[in-house]
């Protein structure tokens, strides 16, 4: 193909890529919950990629010429991206399917990817979610109870939900307990980010809700699988809780901002205003520093002092 309209059009996929693309996506759906919205911006991701990939080697993507690719070849995709106008943030989504995809691909085929898969993405500033109100909080678990037409995936939500308002975990932190972590008692060991571990109170709405769901999920509760499952019986993923927070924030009207991250928030920010200690919420949040905790529940400073003043009093 000659002419301008040659050199801008994307080549087709080879047919070997075009199955391994197909099957990548299949599995990211079956194994990790991976909603339909995710699925198709994955594929845009990937066919973005392997376009570049063909232009850039002159004939369409194979997974030989993805084995020979380079950090120089993943850097020169994200300077192509960003020229065609892709904010950092989209374009660090983006690269993490392409690595993704590479890496599922790397095994497939027996190649080594460590050249290509060791290119740091862009950086973003990342904000953070707004706290709920207590009222809002308490309406998007009963429209969770009510978000889908499974009556036990329904449950499960609300239960993972209440994990993160009522206990202040991270998504993470609920969906890596096991069938060992039940039944719970008043307080639950958690390892969080950096391998610290820190005990959380568990209050019985969280326990009824957890039992709520175990009572009707079709897997059998077994120590060493999850504690809450996919619709196929995996460990759940934390795509499906963000698809039922998104459902109940559009039906309650509530900002972008308010996503199972930011019950984690409400948590803290509700138990400060209730008159918790921030040193106390800071071991509950498991955060290394209390000035992250001030960030997280939006202390200002001179409330900070407050806290500082308490602690330590002057004579």
């Amino acid at each position: 193909m000659t002419g301008d309209r040659g050199k801008d059009a994307p080549l087709a996929l080879a047919p070997a890529m075009s199955d391994a693309l197909a099957r990548w996506l299949e599995g990211e759906r079956a194994t990790r919950d991976r909603s339909d919205h995710t699925i198709r911006a994955y594929r845009a991701d990937l066919l973005a990629f392997l376009s570049f990939v063909g232009k850039h080697r002159g004939q369409p993507a194979l997974p030989g010429n993805i084995a020979e690719l380079t950090q120089t070849d993943l850097r020169g995709f994200s300077a192509h991206e960003r020229g065609r106008g892709l904010g950092a943030r989209a374009l660090a989504r983006r690269l993490s399917a392409v690595r993704s995809f590479i890496r599922w691909l790397s095994d497939r085929e027996g190649f080594e990817a460590s050249r290509i898969l060791n290119t740091r993405g862009p950086r973003y500033r990342r904000s953070l979610p707004r706290p709920l109100a207590a009222d809002q909080a308490r309406e998007v678990l009963e429209m969770a109870e009510a978000g889908h037409e499974t009556p036990w995936i329904a449950a499960r939500d609300v239960a993972v939900l209440t994990l993160l308002y009522g206990c202040g975990l991270r998504i993470s932190e609920a969906l890596s307990l096991d069938g060992r972590d039940w039944p719970m008692g008043e307080a639950l060991l958690i390892r969080g980010k950096g391998g610290r571990e820190r005990q959380v109170p568990v209050l019985p709405v969280a326990r009824q809700a957890i039992a709520d769901y175990l009572r009707q999920c079709p897997w059998p509760l077994e120590p060493a699988s999850a504690l809450f499952r996919g619709a196929r019986g995996g460990r759940l993923n934390p795509g499906a809780i963000s698809g039922a927070m998104r459902l109940a924030r559009e039906r309650l009207g509530l900002p972008p901002t308010a996503t199972p991250h930011a019950l984690r928030h409400s948590f803290a920010t509700h138990l400060l205003a209730a008159g918790g200690d921030l040193r106390t919420i800071q071991e509950l949040l498991g955060h290394a520093s209390l000035s992250t905790t001030q960030v997280y529940t939006g202390v200002d400073d001179a409330h900070l002092l407050a806290v500082y003043r308490a602690a330590h009093p002057r004579s």
